[in-house]
């Protein structure tokens, strides 16, 4: 009996650490797909604002056409959708309600209607996608409701995306609904700070916080658990969301999630099971006959034990790299962003022809002609495309050293029908570390463009040759060359533009090294000296034997 006895405490005790592993491994799932979407949603929104901190007045076309780029095809992450609330003053409301009705929405209105004591408000404008569901939104002014505030005024003084808490969204109804939560990014007027209260609106996500838990959820793969999610803390008052157990074990795992500035308490259960396993019944029956195999089904159950204990140490590591890949990520994506906002600030600044912006906020909106837009944004987007090229490249590299001649190739493939006579390329198998890899592809495509318009890829007799050499340990330069094109004037200067401040300044900046642009009666030649970096510089970790 007492081998017997000691034998269901292990199995039963064994048991125990199993589902408890199981319970911490779905916890640590579940938090992890959560920060994903919280982070995928703030990406978008800290993009939206980099791009609309560029316009005095943000129109409807502009906002679609910035949804549509970011090829979202339906799914927002688990959530309603992206909005534009805009700061509108107090004696500004008849103004603005009266253009946008004329702009197409006849129904428009700010409401509530602000009280005498309110300076601003903070209406939706758009919100897409249009949806019967998102249109009951339109109009609402957000700053008029306490926890709505309270997030817009933390995210105006940090300059970062902020999440609110528990609220009702507008999308529910006047009878309203399930919980749910708001994500905003401040959008400042360029040449303002936070100091200055130069605060132009919001970009925002509504969310239903079941739907952003179901979408976080991999139903398929994990195993059935009652999940509850809480602002702040573990509290009836403050739950958002949950999957609920038919039957409750009482045994749950938590954790805390940071999403958007917010602290969030996820908590998961495990389903109620039998009194004792099947294990341990038959344990009880057989015991007393079978003494000798149990004592060596006891050692095997602890050297189970074990394996979990090693298989959840395991589990933890792993979520200690995911997480240094996502603040890895985080890094590259704030850098790529602050390329984009100089980009745009500067292309932005050269494209003179952009001069029919609305003058005022006070009903007087002029149209865009058709072909400015399109100059400007056929060479912005020209520059993001180069950017992006690179970015598949380390992405298939994931995001370790890539090749020069890969960078070249991907940047020049639109003009290489002919390779043998427009493209000859020349050098040794030589490396580049990511940050360096996005500024030569970007410098390779100012270089093609201005080619293709004016250069040797104008003609058809025109070459281009590209060769690239180590001049020493840490350094290789790279020549680009034209021939056969159109001559360059007499003075052997074209006039200066976007893409010569952009490789002289930009590019050399982030190479560190200057870089030497002519203009040859033969043919614009091009020197550009770039690092080349161990992989243990810019490498998150190395692989071990």
């Amino acid at each position: 009996m007492a081998i017997t006895g000691v034998s269901v405490y292990a199995i039963e005790r064994a048991e125990r650490q199993r589902e408890t592993a199981q319970l911490g491994q779905i916890a640590q799932s579940v938090a992890s797909g959560l920060e994903r979407r919280a982070n995928a949603s703030s990406a978008y929104l800290r993009s939206g604002a980099a791009l609309f901190a560029t316009q005095r007045v943000v129109e409807a076309p502009l906002f679609q056409t910035f949804i549509g780029q970011l090829h979202l095809n339906g799914t927002y992450a688990g959530s309603d959708g992206i909005g534009w609330a805009m700061k509108v003053n107090r004696q500004d409301i008849p103004t603005v309600e009266d253009v946008i009705r004329r702009n197409g929405d006849p129904a428009f209105a700010i409401r509530p209607r602000p009280a005498a004591s309110a300076r601003f408000v903070v209406p939706i404008m758009y919100l897409q996608p249009d949806s019967e569901r998102n249109r009951r939104a339109i109009g609402f002014d957000m700053h008029s409701e306490p926890v709505r505030r309270s997030a817009m005024q933390t995210a105006e003084r940090l300059g970062r995306p902020t999440a609110t808490g528990k609220v009702v969204l507008q999308q529910e109804g006047p009878g309203g609904g399930s919980p749910g939560f708001l994500i905003y990014m401040p959008v400042y007027g360029l040449g303002g700070t936070r100091v200055e209260q130069n605060l132009r609106g919001f970009v925002y996500s509504p969310f239903n916080a079941r739907q952003f838990l179901e979408a976080s959820i991999d139903t398929v793969s994990m195993e059935p658990a009652g999940i509850r999610l809480y602002d702040q803390a573990v509290a009836p008052a403050n739950l958002l969301a949950e999957v609920p157990l038919a039957s409750r074990s009482g045994l749950v795992a938590r954790r805390a999630i940071d999403l958007a500035g917010r602290r969030w308490v996820l908590e998961v259960e495990a389903p109620a099971s039998a009194m004792l396993s099947g294990m341990s019944v038959m344990t009880l029956l057989f015991g007393l006959l079978v003494a000798t195999l149990l004592l060596v089904l006891a050692r095997v159950l602890t050297h189970q034990a074990s394996e979990d204990r090693e298989a959840l140490a395991w589990f933890e590591q792993q979520a200690s790299i995911r997480n240094s890949l996502t603040r890895e990520l985080n890094h590259r994506v704030k850098n790529t962003l602050a390329n984009v906002l100089s980009i745009i600030a500067l292309t932005r600044r050269r494209a003179t022809s952009l001069d029919s912006f609305a003058d005022s906020l006070e009903g007087r909106i002029c149209q865009r002609r058709a072909t400015s837009l399109d100059s400007f944004a056929d060479s912005l987007e020209g520059r993001i495309r180069a950017l992006s090229a690179t970015h598949d490249l380390l992405t298939q590299s994931e995001w370790g050293a890539t090749p020069i001649r890969a960078i070249v190739k991907a940047e020049m493939a639109p003009y290489a029908q002919d390779a043998e006579r427009h493209l000859v390329l020349d050098g040794p198998d030589v490396d580049l570390a990511p940050n360096d890899a996005l500024s030569l592809g970007l410098a390779i495509h100012e270089l093609a463009t201005n080619a293709a318009k004016y250069g040797a890829l104008s003609v058809e007799d025109g070459q281009v040759s590209v060769r690239w050499a180590m001049v020493a340990d840490n350094l290789a330069r790279i020549e680009w060359q034209e021939r056969g094109g159109p001559a360059v004037s007499v003075s052997g200067r074209r006039e200066r533009g976007f893409g010569t401040d952009l490789i002289e300044k930009i590019v050399a900046h982030e190479l560190r090294n200057p870089v030497d642009l002519r203009f040859d009666p033969e043919g614009v030649s091009c020197t550009l000296t770039v690092p080349v970096r161990r992989r243990g510089d810019f490498a998150i970790r190395e692989s071990k034997a």
